[in-house]
């Protein structure tokens, strides 16, 4: 990725990366688009799946190749992965554009004990302190894209508006289906999931 490529996604690789696993032989990259979150995710594991259901967007990450990378063409709620067969499922900017709970759910089922879920997604802002941290985010997006003079790179991918859950409501329901995770609300429009499948746990 260059250097000075900057976008509210882009802004949030390395957060997915560094909460991966350990030993992490296998990632999915849920909602991939052009595939920049995948080829990245190909420094932590050994093999990365990217799925998407957009062809011009899944078309584009091909033609970038990249060994030990697979695109996927299809619904993520539907397309037929084994259960519990990767040690850190990721999406980012995605759930919002599935059911929720269906969403979660699938994702959740295809980790491995042990391995680890990662969201980062939009919400919408209904309570104050919602607000306060959009006033944040429109601050920091100046400074890294006039003051650090990051290009943004704006994704060929389809966009969904508005997200169809607060973030309280958001937060409520991933508690609810995860237990154990944790949710951080970030500057520049995001919140984030951090989930790992207890050892204990059987596949859904």
């Amino acid at each position: 990725m260059q250097t000075n490529r900057w976008s509210h996604n882009l802004h949030f690789h390395p957060f997915v990366l560094a909460a991966a696993p350990a030993c992490c032989a296998r990632a999915l990259d849920v909602g991939c688009g052009a595939g920049a979150l995948t080829r990245e995710l190909r420094s932590i594991s050994g093999r990365v799946v990217g799925i998407d259901r957009d062809l011009p967007s899944i078309e584009l990450a091909r033609s970038h190749g990249g060994e030990g990378v697979d695109y996927v063409l299809g619904d993520f709620l539907e397309h037929p992965f084994e259960p519990a067969s990767f040690d850190l499922v990721a999406s980012v900017a995605a759930l919002h554009q599935m059911d929720t709970e269906a969403g979660l759910t699938r994702m959740a089922s295809l980790v491995r004990p042990g391995g680890v879920l990662v969201v980062v997604g939009l919400a919408r802002s209904r309570q104050f302190g919602d607000f306060a941290l959009d006033v944040a985010g429109a601050v920091a997006t100046r400074v890294y894209s006039h003051i650090l003079r990051k290009h943004y790179w704006e994704h060929n991918a389809p966009k969904v508006w508005p997200p169809p859950l607060s973030y309280a409501e958001l937060r409520r329901t991933a508690t609810r289906l995860l237990p154990g995770v944790e949710y951080r609300r970030h500057v520049l429009w995001r919140y984030s999931l951090v989930w790992t499948r207890p050892w204990s746990e059987c596949p859904v």
